[in-house]
């Protein structure tokens, strides 16, 4: 699903995660995931955040590859430019 239509190609550049990251309310509640997986985006990311290099994430999840890892990345940007909470 598409969330973001209409994008002139200057601004589809960054946000090509589009391209692998899918929702579907029947697949981890709903969660961001991994296109064609069940490997949420929040798992990923979360990886990367507690030190965990890529290749060892390929290794330990061989159905994803650098790219969805990038693109895992480029989503949770996105996220934070229009997501506040109190700290």
């Amino acid at each position: 699903m598409n969330v973001i239509p209409n994008i002139g190609s200057t601004v589809r550049k960054s946000v090509d995660f589009i391209e692998r990251i899918s929702s579907n309310s029947d697949i981890c509640h709903g969660k961001p995931c991994i296109k064609g997986t069940r490997i949420p985006v929040y798992l990923i990311v979360s990886l990367i955040a507690y030190g965990e290099d890529i290749p060892s994430i390929i290794q330990n999840y061989p159905s994803i590859t650098h790219d969805d890892i990038t693109a895992s990345m480029k989503y949770a940007a996105q996220l934070c430019k229009y997501e506040a909470y109190a700290i």
